[in-house]
């Protein structure tokens, strides 16, 4: 038996859908324990290249379960419409949607939107999927968990409590009279959540009785540290919390201790959305990898932002999730670089500055380098890091050093097979 929680160190989309394919195939249950439709977990497989958002990334293996857990925001209709796209590619995904997630609605999107535009040149850079809306609804207990789809009396009456609400809210904060009615929520919900009803259940039962017969446990976050809403670059976060330590809770799973924590890191920086970013690469050299290295957002298609390895991001990132171990993907996208800048610490009015700090120090803050040599091999064949060029090697022992956790895994491909186990 084994429970282990792969996460993101950094700004997110690090590679951990990769990952989490890989490890899913010695997998029984895989788990995502928060967040929503702004997750976009791109895997490259057998059957193809997909990117996945509400759904887990263990679906491709037959005998996996997975699991939808109580810490998620569910948007059916997304759902829906994500598991079409998979099963027509013939593949059949097990899953179980916790009763204890709740859901989000087609207001939320609405609201997100209207906060967005509200904020102007001061926007959050949400990616207006309603997450930010959902969540909060939740801690001011204004939300439908997904288990009350069970109950169609239950659901009604108290839908229509939280939509006569949502409506006062989008007509004298946002000036929005009339932008939805009830019967359209009430319509979406018996539409989508009759489509999938039955694989709502108590996961945490399911996943008591797996650990019971020992079988072994994958839990997967999305997005980053950086991105989380206690540790991250707030407000410039998502609204849930990114930890491994919020598996258990976002996972409904209790009492058991985590065998490994996997923090996913890029070999160079990315990020989608606002909020403070040190390291940005030059602009030409930044245009280059990112064409070179497909980084757009898998929810948004949007350009990532391409900066320098931040050896303190990731440190304070790694630190945060109690890595035990880390996997550092897309080294293959170096290949061709001449030289290669590595953050070791920042510079704030004058003084150096070694660990990640708020805000405040961060939109002043500038980044101090060592520069290390490049490649120009090509490394998307090689299987064992002994046979990386030395630089190569080089430039993954610097960082596994400046980053205080050891790098298990190397990967330098996006398919499955295309990784290097160091263990």
């Amino acid at each position: 038996m084994s429970i282990d929680v792969v996460v993101g160190a950094n700004w997110g989309d690090e590679g951990k859908g990769r990952m989490v394919d890989f490890l899913a195939q010695d997998a029984d249950f895989v788990v995502r324990y928060q967040g929503g439709t702004n997750a976009g977990h791109t895997v490259v497989n057998e059957f193809g290249e997909f990117k996945l958002h509400q759904l887990p990334s263990g679906v491709f293996n037959p005998k996996v379960i997975n699991i939808l857990g109580p810490g998620m925001v569910i948007d059916l209709e997304a759902l829906c419409a994500e598991l079409g796209e998979v099963r027509s590619k013939g593949i059949e995904p097990n899953i179980r949607i916790s009763d204890r997630a709740t859901l989000c609605f087609p207001f939320h999107k609405m609201e997100d939107g209207w906060e967005e535009e509200r904020l102007g040149k001061k926007a959050y850079g949400s990616t207006r999927r309603g997450i930010a809306p959902a969540y909060g609804d939740r801690t001011m207990k204004k939300a439908v968990q997904v288990g009350e789809i069970l109950y169609p009396e239950y659901l009604r009456e108290h839908l229509s409590q939280i939509v006569e609400w949502k409506l006062l809210k989008a007509e004298r904060v946002y000036g929005h009279k009339d932008a939805f009615s009830f019967e359209e929520m009430l319509n979406w919900v018996e539409t989508y959540g009759g489509r999938l009803k039955d694989c709502i259940c108590d996961t945490s039962e399911l996943l008591e009785a797996g650990a019971g017969l020992k079988k072994n446990i994958l839990f997967e976050a999305q997005l980053g540290t950086l991105r989380d809403l206690n540790f991250g670059i707030y407000p410039y976060s998502t609204s849930s919390c990114t930890l491994a330590e919020y598996a258990a809770i976002g996972g409904g799973f209790f009492g058991h201790h985590f065998d490994r924590v996997i923090a996913v890191v890029k070999a160079f920086s990315t990020c989608v959305g606002e909020g403070p970013f040190v390291t940005l690469m030059e602009k030409e050299a930044a245009d280059e990898l990112r064409v070179k290295a497909k980084e757009y957002g898998a929810a948004t298609g949007r350009p990532r932002t391409i900066g320098h390895f931040d050896a303190l991001a990731t440190r304070y990132g790694v630190w945060a999730q109690g890595a035990t171990e880390v996997a550092l993907t897309k080294l293959d996208s170096l290949s061709g670089q001449k030289t290669l800048k590595i953050c070791t610490e920042y510079e704030y009015r004058g003084k150096p500055v070694g660990r990640f700090p708020l805000n405040a120090v961060l939109d002043e803050a500038k980044p101090l380098y060592v520069e290390m040599p490049g490649w120009d091999e090509d490394i998307c064949g090689v299987r064992r890091f002994e046979d990386l060029p030395k630089a190569a090697q080089d430039y993954v022992l610097e960082i596994e050093r400046l980053i205080h956790c050891p790098v298990h895994y190397v990967s330098v491909g996006p398919e499955r097979e295309a990784l290097i186990d160091r263990g």
